[in-house]
């Protein structure tokens, strides 16, 4: 895991959100960052070599064809705006409550 994925895990890990999430989790043909099923939610952090990645629009269609919306951070959102990145989360898990 990069040092943003660590920071991360610590606030995700142990229901510490009230949802319980995986990490590095296998999901077809991709690995996801972060997974929790219950609310169909994938959270994938990335660098600047994902800034316009085709690859990653593919992925998030078909995460979203199986029913999984993805949020996307940027690493450095983590480090300097990390409230703000778990405040966002915890919003979707909330609006997502009922799935």
């Amino acid at each position: 895991m990069t040092t943003e994925e660590v920071i991360l895990w610590q606030h995700l890990r142990g229901k510490r959100m009230g949802v319980t999430f995986r990490r590095q989790e296998p999901m077809g043909r991709y690995v996801a960052d972060f997974v929790c099923y219950e609310r169909k939610l994938v959270i994938e952090l990335d660098g600047s070599q994902h800034l316009n990645s085709a690859a990653d629009k593919e992925r998030d269609a078909d995460m979203l064809e199986h029913g999984f919306l993805t949020l996307r951070f940027w690493n450095n959102e983590v480090r300097s705006n990390l409230n703000g990145v778990l405040e966002r989360i915890q919003q979707v898990l909330e609006a997502r409550s009922n799935l």
